[in-house]
C-alpha cells in the first residue's frame, strides 16, 4: 500500500509499505482525511524527545476514516470513525485513575506505531469512536487536536467571566480560542506572529488579535506556540491568582527563567498539559456528534496523499499574506 513514511529524521517520502493486519483486538480502518501539524515537523526534524518516537514511522496522528469490513460492536463496513491515538495499557496506576495520557507504557499512533497517512491502518478496537452520519469529515479530522485542548481546559477550575490571553496563532491556539468560549469568558485575546491570522482568530471566537506581546494581565494565559519566548511572556502577563496553561511543546532541553517568589506572592497556577485522556477524547466526540463543535472553518490547505511532501512544505513555510489554519491530506475519496 501507499504510506508517507519517516524512515529516520529528515528522510520522509511516500513509499510502498506492507499492509497491516487486524490482529487480536484490532480492526482495519481506511483513512479518509489526515491533519498535519507542528509536531509532525518535530518528528521529521528529529527534535522531539526520542523517548516518544520509533523510527521508521508512518506519520499521521490527527485523522478520520471508515471501517474496513463489518465490525459487530462498532458498525458495518464504511462506518465513519475517529480513533484515540494514545493507546493505554489499561492496567497501570495511571490508567486506573483515568490518566491514560500518562500510561506507564507510552504508545501512540503516529509516534511509536504506524499512523494514518496510509491506505490502511490497524487500530485497537477499544479506541474506535463512531461518528454520527451528519458529522462533516472536515469537522471530524480536528477531534484529536480539540481533545488536546479540551483536556487542558478541563483540568483547572474554569469559571465564567475570565479574561483570557492565548499566545500563538497556529491550530492549537485557534482551537483554544474556539473551545474556551464554551466557558463564557469576558475577554479572549490572541497574540500571534502573523497579521494574516487575524480573521481566523476572530472566526475562532477571539475578540482581539495582535502581533505584539501582551501588555495587560489576564486571568487565564494559554501558551500554544511552543516558543520559549512565549512561555516567558505567558508568565509575565498573568494576573494575581491567574492560571497559566502550557500547551506548546518547546524544543527538548530548552529552559526558561522563573521567579519562584513572584509565583508564590501572586498565587499563580502553572499547568503543563500532555496530550489527552480517553475521557477528554470521548467528550469531544460527543460534542462533535451533537454538532456543538464545528471547527472545519480552520482548514485552509488541502492536499492529496500523492502531494504529502508539498503539504509538509506548506506547513513549514507559510506564504506571505496567506492565512494558515489546519493543513490536511486526503488519503481516500469521501
Amino acid at each position: 500500500m501507499r504510506a508517507f513514511v519517516l524512515t529516520e529524521p529528515h528522510d520522509v517520502a511516500l513509499r510502498e509499505w506492507p499492509e497491516p493486519t487486524a490482529f487480536a483486538g484490532h480492526v482495519l480502518v481506511a483513512p479518509i482525511l489526515v491533519g498535519v501539524c507542528g509536531t509532525d515537523l518535530e518528528l521529521i526534524d528529529g527534535t522531539i524527545d526520542q523517548d516518544y518516537v520509533r523510527y521508521p514511522l508512518v506519520l499521521g496522528h490527527e485523522w478520520v476514516g471508515r471501517l474496513v469490513g463489518d465490525v459487530e460492536v462498532v458498525g458495518p463496513a464504511g462506518t465513519p470513525v475517529v480513533v484515540e491515538g494514545v493507546i493505554p495499557c489499561g492496567t497501570c496506576d495511571q490508567c486506573a485513575r483515568g490518566a491514560t495520557n500518562l500510561c506507564a507504557t507510552y504508545d501512540e499512533i503516529g509516534f511509536t506505531r504506524a499512523g494514518a497517512l496510509a491506505d490502511l491502518i490497524s487500530v485497537p478496537l477499544a479506541l474506535v469512536h463512531v461518528l454520527a452520519n451528519e458529522v462533516a469529515i472536515d469537522d471530524a479530522v480536528l477531534v484529536e487536536p480539540m481533545a488536546v485542548v479540551w483536556r487542558a481546559l478541563t483540568r483547572i477550575a474554569m469559571r465564567p467571566g475570565l479574561s483570557v490571553a492565548i499566545l500563538g496563532d497556529g491550530t492549537i491556539a485557534l482551537l483554544a480560542a474556539y473551545l474556551v468560549r464554551l466557558f463564557l469568558p469576558a475577554r479572549v485575546a490572541v497574540f500571534g506572529r502573523r497579521p494574516e491570522q487575524h480573521e481566523l482568530a476572530l472566526l475562532a471566537g477571539a475578540q482581539e488579535f495582535s502581533v505584539s506581546a501582551p501588555t495587560d494581565s489576564y486571568d487565564l494565559v494559554i501558551e500554544a506556540s511552543g516558543s520559549i519566548e512565549a512561555v516567558a511572556s505567558a508568565l509575565h502577563s498573568s494576573a494575581r491568582g491567574a492560571m497559566v496553561i502550557l500547551l506548546g511543546l518547546p524544543p527538548h532541553g530548552s529552559h526558561v527563567e522563573l521567579a519562584p517568589d513572584d509565583l508564590v506572592n501572586n498565587d499563580i497556577i502553572i499547568q503543563g498539559s500532555f496530550s489527552y485522556t480517553s475521557e477528554a477524547f470521548r467528550e469531544v466526540v460527543r460534542r462533535v456528534n451533537a454538532r456543538e463543535l464545528r471547527p472545519s472553518f480552520l482548514i485552509t490547505h488541502r492536499y492529496d496523499l500523492g502531494k504529502a511532501t508539498d503539504a509538509i512544505a506548506s506547513l513549514r513555510a507559510i506564504a506571505p499574506g496567506e492565512p494558515r489554519g489546519k493543513v490536511t491530506i486526503s488519503v481516500a475519496s469521501l
